[in-house]
């Protein structure tokens, strides 16, 4: 039984997880962290990870980057591995989660869906074959109108893991409104929409001559995200210190 600790318990998807494990016979929550006390759990909550007494075995945080750098000192004190889910992080924290990666496990990732960081893993494969033959890739990512990014880092990091594949020699657009001339071949164009309650569809598109192929992925709810934390949990408690990302939990299951 992995004992985990839910850090931001009281936010929406610290909710969301707490409900996810108790119906999971292979994990528990034995202690939340947040400064919100408005909410009833069934496990003690500490006002910060410092103050919490309780043993466990890993911590997911689901808070936001104010928090972040204590977060990781406490996680290094106690040596306890850390999944990171927490977004905006500053190049400086950026830095400071890579140096507590030396002593203690942590796990990050741009998006923590396991189908998304299947996907990254499919799109290596296609990129070898359809690059190769000429096929133009684009990118098109819905949101939901709140979001305050665009593109999205589920968009950069889908570029990304195929750019790795062409040694990073394709270039990124976002914008083609201004620009007079046909499309060049070696670029990753990235179309971002805004709209409604989207929660999350991503689009990769191989545009060949006469065919066309797209790998889809929506997310119809975040429970997608609080799954996939929970997968990350399990398999990083007992892990030692270094990096970790969600490919590595789904090699794990291979």
């Amino acid at each position: 039984m992995v004992r985990m600790i839910m850090h931001g318990c009281n936010g929406r998807m610290g909710q969301m997880i707490t409900g996810i494990v108790a119906e999971d016979p292979n994990i528990e929550i034995v202690a939340g962290v947040d400064t919100y006390g408005g909410k009833k759990n069934d496990y003690p909550v500490f006002e910060s990870l410092k103050d919490c007494n309780v043993e466990a075995d890993v911590v997911v945080d689901f808070s936001n980057s104010s928090v972040v750098d204590s977060l990781l000192d406490s996680c290094v004190a106690k040596q306890l591995p850390c999944v990171l889910c927490s977004t905006g992080l500053t190049k400086e924290q950026l830095e400071k989660v890579d140096e507590a990666s030396k002593k203690v496990a942590i796990l990050r990732s741009a998006n923590m869906s396991l189908g998304i960081n299947t996907l990254l893993k499919l799109l290596k494969d296609a990129t070898k074959v359809f690059a190769e033959a000429g096929f133009d890739i684009e990118i098109v990512e819905k949101h939901h109108n709140q979001k305050l990014d665009a593109p999205s880092g589920t968009a950069i990091a889908l570029a990304d893991s195929i750019n790795e594949e062409l040694n990073g020699e394709y270039e990124y657009v976002y914008d083609r409104s201004e620009r007079r001339m046909k499309r060049p071949q070696k670029e990753i164009g990235i179309s971002a929409v805004r709209g409604g309650s989207i929660v999350g569809d991503h689009d990769v598109i191989f545009a060949g001559q006469d065919e066309v192929i797209t790998f889809s992925h929506t997310a119809y709810s975040r429970a997608v995200f609080a799954n996939g934390s929970v997968s990350a949990a399990k398999f990083l408690a007992g892990k030692p210190a270094g990096m970790y990302d969600m490919a590595d939990v789904i090699d794990s299951a291979m």
